[in-house]
């Protein structure tokens, strides 16, 4: 009897104690339906060694002072609904006063048990009954089992194979359990094949009416963080820490890291010797484009950052509106919008901040050309400047009035160099 115990224990990857019960719980529901008494509580003792089962009947400790003992013939006509105590049942309770004559130190609310007779000729719908309980005991206990081992694994990733797809659903076998992937967790553009073996993060374990429902996700923002986690050890020891994630699942996501290590390079440790790290996330992901990008504790580096391919050329930053005004050079613009708006929605989402963005193509070239304007007055115009100034220094205030006001403002350093020369000529 021991060895067929642990071999259905081990069949069914549960412990012999949750057979033994199941076994137990059904006998004496057997016992019950056969040879039981309205309100009797029956349980069975099993010898695990010898299979021998021994059956009790089970009392409740009770007060006399708070239960109501009913005449059956009387009991529709003294019924009370205002009444409290509960009722008493010769078959189901006894009195503390004859239970601590039987059990020394007896409390209320324990229980008393008393050897019953041994019945083993049940009739067949006992025998059936019996059945159904121990398929139901075994049951339960595996469902705990599952439960306990796959809430554990709840936030990493699984692998499995691909069971069956129906209506969009995709059930995924993982051990000897079941996981479902609805459409709205699938990437858009994926397709899948049974028997195919398959990646995704495990997002939500839950004890539900039908059994245990085990929810996995190809498109959970988490997935990338598991993934990099899979590839990196800084991210895996901490070193490394993901900030924030924003996806598009199958075509972009942006991430967001930053170093607890000074030198350790966070972007660096992502992408890897040759963007072997990030190619293996991208590959997993078939293709998806993957941005990593440095976490800023300052809103306005980090929402420069999260723009990237783009170049960001100036940033205002409203913080009561929590909102970033961007400014780019116009040739950055489309860039930094990205196809359809992505690019600057991936970084607003990435950020928690709203994100405007302007191209600024004028004030590059204005810039340019005070620049080269600059040189030019350097290179032809400084030895005339000097001989006015050196001619005539009463002259010098007049000159700078008449000088084109933009120019000087801009031009701080040949402002600078004229003063030097007209003090040093008055001299």
């Amino acid at each position: 009897m021991k060895n067929a115990l642990e071999a259905l224990g081990e069949e069914r990857k549960i412990s012999n104690e949750k057979v033994v019960d199941a076994i137990e719980q059904a006998f004496a529901a057997a016992y019950k339906k056969d040879f039981g008494k309205k309100g009797q509580i029956i349980k069975a003792r099993m010898d695990v060694e010898t299979g021998k089962l021994d059956f009790y009947q089970v009392k409740i400790v009770v007060d006399d002072t708070l239960v109501r003992i009913v005449n059956q013939e009387t009991e529709h006509d003294d019924f009370d609904e205002s009444e409290t105590r509960v009722r008493y049942n010769d078959e189901h309770h006894i009195f503390i006063n004859d239970a601590q004559m039987i059990k020394s130190g007896a409390q209320l609310e324990d229980e008393i048990i008393f050897p019953l007779e041994e019945h083993m000729d049940f009739s067949r719908i006992a025998a059936q009954t019996a059945k159904q309980v121990i398929m139901q005991k075994i049951k339960e206990a595996e469902q705990e089992v599952i439960l306990e081992e796959f809430g554990a694994k709840e936030g990493d990733i699984v692998t499995g194979v691909v069971d069956k797809i129906e209506r969009g659903m995709v059930s995924i076998a993982i051990g000897r359990a079941f996981a479902v992937m609805t459409p709205e967790e699938q990437i858009p553009g994926e397709f899948y094949r049974r028997g195919e073996r398959i990646r995704a993060y495990l997002y939500k374990v839950e004890q539900g009416p039908r059994g245990i429902s085990i929810r996995v996700s190809r498109t959970h923002p988490k997935l990338i963080e598991s993934l990099f986690a899979m590839e990196c050890p800084e991210i895996a020891n901490g070193t490394v820490e993901v900030k924030a994630i924003a996806r598009e699942a199958g075509q972009r996501t942006k991430i967001a890291v930053v170093s607890h290590d000074t030198s350790i390079d966070p972007v660096g440790a992502c992408v890897g010797q040759k963007g072997v790290r990030v190619t293996a996330v991208m590959s997993e992901l078939h293709g998806e484009k993957i941005d990593i990008i440095p976490w800023d504790e300052d809103p306005a580096l980090f929402v420069a950052n999260s723009l990237a391919p783009a170049r960001v050329f100036d940033i205002l930053i409203d913080d009561a509106e929590h909102t970033a005004e961007v400014d780019v050079p116009e040739d950055q613009l489309s860039l930094a919008i990205g196809r359809g708006g992505q690019n600057v929605r991936l970084a607003a989402k990435l950020t928690g901040w709203r994100i405007d963005i302007k191209g600024s193509e004028a004030q590059y070239t204005s810039q340019e050309e005070i620049l080269e304007d600059t040189f030019e007055e350097i290179s032809e115009n400084e030895q005339e400047a000097k001989s006015n100034i050196i001619g005539s220094p009463d002259d010098s205030e007049e000159s700078f009035r008449e000088t084109n006001n933009e120019e000087v403002l801009t031009v701080d350093t040949v402002v600078d160099e004229l003063e030097a020369n007209a003090s040093e000529d008055e001299e």
